[in-house]
């Protein structure tokens, strides 16, 4: 299943080892766009910083926790470069109006023909399909995966 996936859901998933399991499933080919990748790497630092200074866990494993996460990021989510997907980015927008700001992540999905897996109602009507956690892991586990 090709998915493109939005940036806010990669970090909440890296964080959590259902989501880490998820990202690494086999039948997932998960592509994010290169701006994307520069926010969720952005926010993932943020997170688990927050969740240190909170004592949710301590610094060493905070930063186990970052260093597992961005290895795994980097091993199952290709990155695509702006020039792929530039292409599209007024389309982009016309389908994104209430956050022209993820502009790019509908351009990369118009691009490689993909789904989006996102949290973020943003995305939807925008004519692409879209994929939650949840559906995803339901489907995934109907599918005999």
């Amino acid at each position: 299943m090709r998915l493109v996936v939005d940036a806010n859901i990669l970090v909440a998933e890296l964080i959590r080892v259902r989501g880490r399991k998820l990202i690494a499933h086999k039948k997932l080919e998960l592509y994010m766009a290169e701006k994307a990748w520069s926010e969720t790497t952005y926010e993932l630092n943020k997170r688990i910083e927050k969740m240190i200074e909170k004592k949710v866990f301590s610094h060493s494993v905070g930063h186990n926790l970052l260093q597992d996460a961005v290895t795994l990021a980097e091993l199952k989510v290709t990155i695509i470069p702006h020039e792929i997907y530039s292409d599209y980015e007024t389309v982009a927008r016309k389908r994104i109006p209430r956050d022209p700001n993820d502009w790019f992540t509908v351009a990369l999905a118009l691009t490689l023909d993909a789904a989006i897996w996102t949290a973020d109602n943003d995305f939807l009507g925008c004519g692409i399909a879209t994929w939650t956690t949840d559906t995803l892991l339901t489907h995934l586990a109907s599918d005999g995966s």
